[in-house]
């Protein structure tokens, strides 16, 4: 079978022979882990206004702070997350998660924005490690559980991010921002006990390589896997649209008419609650082979989601309304796209992961960044017009795809 075709046949894991499922318990820590990891991504959004004002960055360049933090992420992917492929993943868990703490420790204490700017960077390469936790806890799952466990971990990602805009907006009205990444530091140090006394150890599929091979695998991987390109720009231009409407969206409620505290801006994030629910059904979904047909009703209401964005100037239920949207379509995509990609080749997943996910951290950087000049140069009305061009790029690149992947099957078999 040509190696753009691989990855429509199931994979086996040493799950899978096996009728013991993999204990909840360890997937709630390792959902809880990816959650407080990725939460470190995700302090700034709700403070950039006060970060902007401590460090002199200005309105229409300040989300170059997000940008900055998706750059290290992207990084952290292409150089860490293969170590998952030929390193005891538990080591590099529990190795990544106590670097974070420190990271978080230098953004707290960080007297210049140059050395804010390079710690952020480096605290999003080492929040990579959510994308081990996912490999790891998939590669552990059984056939007819991987979808939902990777769903579950997933809703941990999710919450995590949720909690981390509306925590930091609190904290910082009450001690200011340094407490946030404070505080965080100390929540990863209590992690990286409990993973380590909890994370199962797990036989490795891989043979050794050297690192340069192995980082140079993940373009092979990339050039050989149809379904990680498609589902890889996918990625790119659904965390795109989302960090367009999250980036500047605490320049507009925290000017006048509006003029909210952090606690308040930090609260639209619960919004998206039900984005932690829609990634678990998603995967669900996608175990029962429904994972086009959740793809495409969720970029749908991700589309949708602009029109009551647009309505923010007269009224804060149309951004509730549109966050909830954006969050629910996002992370039913995000599921499905990650329970169609790793179907195959279980020595290789964690290389997957990495692949597929520097789509994500290039998409998150170019929306972050473009969405505040759009708003600086355009207001908010510009930021949604982009926003929405963006989600029907997305729908259209689907359908693409889709078109593609049944006239591939039709040459297959011979007839259509």
């Amino acid at each position: 079978m040509p190696p753009g075709h691989a990855t429509d046949a199931p994979w086996t894991s040493p799950a899978d022979t096996t009728s013991a499922p993999l204990p909840r318990a360890v997937v709630w820590l390792a959902a809880l882990a990816s959650g407080l990891a990725v939460a470190s991504v995700y302090y700034a959004q709700p403070l950039l206004d006060a970060i902007a004002h401590e460090f002199g960055f200005a309105h229409a360049t300040v989300g170059a702070v997000v940008g900055w933090t998706q750059i290290g992420y992207g990084l952290g992917l292409l150089l860490l997350v293969p170590l998952g492929d030929v390193l005891d993943r538990r080591r590099l868990i529990v190795g990544q998660t106590a670097c974070s703490a420190l990271a978080l420790l230098v953004v707290a204490v960080a007297p210049a924005g140059w050395v804010f700017l390079g710690a952020v960077a480096l605290l999003g390469a080492l929040a990579v490690v959510t994308q081990l936790h996912v490999a790891h806890a998939s590669s552990l799952a059984g056939p007819t559980q991987r979808g939902q466990v990777v769903g579950m971990v997933t809703s941990g990602i999710i919450s995590g991010i949720l909690l981390a805009r509306a925590v930091s907006g609190a904290l910082a009205d009450v001690w200011g921002w340094r407490a946030v990444y404070g505080a965080a530091a100390a929540a990863n140090l209590a992690m990286v006990w409990a993973l380590y006394r909890a994370l199962p150890r797990q036989p490795l599929h891989a043979r050794r390589m050297r690192y340069r091979a192995l980082v140079a695998s993940v373009l092979t991987l990339w050039r050989e896997e149809r379904v990680l390109r498609e589902r890889g720009a996918l990625a790119l231009l659904v965390f795109a649209a989302m960090t367009v409407l999250w980036t500047p969206m605490v320049l507009a409620l925290r000017a006048p008419p509006h003029a909210l505290t952090h606690t308040e801006v930090g609260l639209f994030g619960l919004a998206g609650v039900c984005g932690a629910l829609g990634a678990t059904r998603a995967g669900r979904w996608a175990d029962r082979g429904d994972a086009q047909r959740t793809t495409a009703l969720a970029l749908a209401l991700m589309l949708l989601a602009w029109g009551a964005a647009a309505l923010l100037p007269h009224s804060l239920w149309g951004l509730i309304v549109a966050v909830l949207l954006l969050d629910l379509g996002l992370q039913a995509v995000h599921v499905s796209n990650q329970s169609l990609i790793y179907r195959t080749r279980p020595e290789a997943q964690s290389r997957k992961t990495a692949a597929y996910m520097v789509c994500y951290s290039i998409g998150c950087a170019v929306g972050s960044i473009v969405s505040t000049l759009a708003y600086d140069r355009a207001g908010w009305p510009g930021v949604c017009t982009l926003g929405a061009f963006i989600s029907a790029a997305a729908l259209a690149w689907w359908r693409l795809t889709l078109h593609a992947e049944r006239a591939s099957a039709c040459e297959r078999v011979g007839r259509c």
